[in-house]
């Protein structure tokens, strides 16, 4: 019989193999993500040489008056809080002591801290400051995509450095969740805008673990998503309207689970003095504070020019016929912000997130001229910074 003969098959150089679809589509995405970070890289400096100058001011103040810089970012007021529930995780009842709850902050911050400290050297502390500032740069990043989305590059990158400018925008480099809220409310509302569904419902659940306005994301992308499904009949915008708020509601039906009572988390509130009134407090402590108070405190009147001056951005807002998803997304969270009845002082760090407001701004510091531009940028930039340093070395309360 004649020997088998055995075709083999031709070796094709590795060189030469095409891609997997797989690795094209990460190589793709990778390429995508490079050239969108240099586009919006002026933007990205500008915010960097905002926060610089605010670090700078602080900590020359920190040491002028005997303080450490680190400490005061990392360890100061809720900082701590989330640093406890990151060590020693949450309590199981609902107690009686006001102000102690620690059943009141969101999960993903302190589980991220935990994660995180667990496979790098770093204390829990320096990990949650390292992670707050890297996600101020990921919210920058998302503020430049939406206003450059809405408005176009010019004004998105003003909108940006504005952001970094805020008043109280030093809590962008703390221990707080305010950058990573940021974060995942502006890519959230930026999937909306471009029509990636399924993105923004996992970025808007996992905005509802963060921070309990984190409900004012989801009513975004639940709403953009209702509208887009009426358009079109499709399911994907129906789909992420329905799971845009799971996060959020997980987190209250464990807590209420956890203290034993259906309203569970709304009682942790109450012990936090939180509960909603429609705004009556928050019109009571304006006219106490700007009306009837001679030596009102400077932070005090810092915040309640805030609180006014963003009801109007919205007003504006409205006039300038934002996307629906922005639209409702600073709504929600101004009507969450202002018609609580709780306390005063935090609440322009709680609007901190609410950027589409000065998108009004933004464009008219375009408009104005470079020259305008560089004076209120400039003003602005001085301003945080000066008040950034108030805030955590001269005030005596929370940021």
């Amino acid at each position: 019989m004649p020997p088998s003969v055995t075709t083999a098959r031709p070796t094709v150089p590795a060189s030469r193999r095409p891609p997997s679809p797989v690795a094209g589509r990460v190589r793709g995405g990778a390429a995508r993500s490079a050239r969108s970070l240099r586009y919006a890289a002026p933007a990205l400096t500008g915010y960097l040489v905002v926060r610089l100058l605010g670090l700078l001011v602080l900590a020359r103040w920190a040491h002028l008056k005997g303080h450490g810089v680190w400490p005061t970012l990392a360890t100061s007021w809720d900082s701590n809080w989330y640093l406890g529930i990151a060590d020693h995780g949450y309590q199981h009842g609902l107690g009686t002591r006001m102000d102690s709850n620690n059943l009141a902050f969101f999960p993903l911050y302190p589980v991220l801290v935990k994660a995180v400290a667990g496979v790098t050297p770093g204390s829990r502390a320096s990990v949650g400051l390292v992670l707050a500032a890297g996600f101020s740069l990921v919210a920058a990043w998302g503020v430049f995509a939406v206003g450059d989305r809405v408005c176009g590059r010019r004004i998105a990158t003003v909108l940006t450095v504005l952001w970094g400018a805020l008043p109280v925008a030093v809590v962008q480099w703390m221990g707080y969740t305010e950058s990573l809220f940021t974060a995942l409310a502006a890519w959230a509302l930026y999937a909306v805008l471009t029509g990636r569904w399924h993105t923004a419902a996992a970025l808007a659940v996992l905005a509802g673990l963060t921070r309990p306005t984190g409900i004012a994301v989801a009513a975004a992308v639940s709403v953009a998503g209702l509208l887009a499904a009426g358009r079109t009949r499709a399911r994907a915008p129906l789909a992420a309207a329905l799971t845009a708020p799971l996060g959020w509601l997980a987190y209250v039906a464990w807590v209420g689970a956890r203290v034993g009572r259906w309203d569970g988390y709304f009682a942790v509130q109450r012990l936090w003095r939180n509960e909603w009134d429609g705004g009556a407090g928050t019109l009571r402590e304006l006219r106490d504070l700007l009306v009837y108070d001679r030596n009102p405190q400077l932070f005090l009147v810092a915040v309640s020019a805030v609180l006014v001056l963003s009801a109007a951005a919205y007003v504006l807002c409205l006039a300038d016929r934002q996307p629906p998803a922005l639209l409702v997304f600073s709504g929600v969270l101004l009507l969450v912000v202002l018609g609580s009845d709780g306390v005063y002082f935090p609440r322009a760090r709680f609007l901190v997130p609410a950027f589409p407001l000065l998108l009004p701004l933004a464009t008219a510091v375009c408009r104005a001229g470079r020259v305008a531009a560089v004076l209120v940028l400039g003003g602005a930039a001085l301003s945080s910074a000066w008040l950034g340093g108030y805030m955590l070395l001269v005030w005596p309360g929370p940021p």
